[in-house]
């Protein structure tokens, strides 16, 4: 008798091990999703061109774009990161809504101000919905 009450034990905690897995994996997927559809930076909109500088050594330039999402919502500005001297692909580092124009100031060789936000190329990046 205790042999068998063992038995539907451990099927019962293998079958809470496999739901919470199953569960736990869902909720990764799901939130994986919606950090893909709302938050990622490689998914604004292109825009227009505005300005661009490069830095003082020449090693990056930035290119600021201006995207419009329609007649209810205001413009935003998206900062390009482009690497001169690498094959490194560009990256968005800036993304700010309610402007549309662009003042870009570079302080260092990998220090940047664009339009009041401090950022060092090419690890930080800048986006308002964080």
């Amino acid at each position: 008798m205790t042999d068998r009450i063992a038995k539907k034990s451990r099927k019962r905690k293998k079958i809470i091990k496999i739901s919470a897995l199953i569960g736990v994996l869902l909720i990764g997927m799901i939130g994986y999703g919606m950090y893909w559809a709302f938050f990622d930076m490689n998914r604004l909109p292109v825009g227009e061109y505005v300005t661009e500088k490069t830095s003082p050594d020449g090693t990056y330039t930035i290119k600021a774009y201006r995207t419009n999402a329609g007649a209810t919502t205001s413009y935003s500005i998206r900062g390009e990161l482009t690497f001169n001297n690498s094959t490194q692909k560009t990256k968005n580092i800036y993304w700010n809504n309610r402007e549309d124009t662009a003042k870009i100031n570079w302080l260092s060789n990998d220090k940047v101000v664009i339009n009041g936000h401090t950022l060092e190329v090419p690890n930080e990046k800048y986006d308002f919905r964080q």
